[in-house]
């Protein structure tokens, strides 16, 4: 079964930046296109990034022009940078599969605040 560990999540203050990592194991990573998604207290988790196997992006609007997902397929790994951050971004973040979800790992909680 695919393993999903996520990592470099804190407190941060508004403005700043934080870079996550998700390595995944267990797959065949360079052939599946990736993840990140994000779930605040009381709302439904949502996809805030992608990076397809050939390495094309789309990001949600909220994120746009301060997030960038990246992959290092010899790693198993997906980054997602963080930046321009603001109290909005408070969430768990998690990475899966969009076209395959898999179990979900524990996340990795970011809260932006002063």
């Amino acid at each position: 079964q695919v393993q999903l560990v996520e990592s470099g999540g804190g407190l941060v203050q508004p403005g700043g930046s934080l870079r996550l990592s998700c390595t995944a194991s267990r797959i065949r990573f360079s052939g599946w296109t990736m993840g990140w998604y994000r779930q605040a207290a009381g709302k439904e988790r949502e996809l805030v990034a992608s990076i397809s196997n050939g390495g094309s992006t789309n990001y949600a609007d909220s994120v746009k022009g301060r997030f960038t997902i990246s992959r290092d397929n010899a790693e198993n790994t997906v980054y997602l940078q963080m930046n321009s951050l603001n109290p909005e971004d408070t969430a768990v973040y998690y990475c899966n599969l969009p076209n395959s979800i898999r179990s979900w790992g524990l996340g990795t909680q970011v809260t932006v605040s002063s």
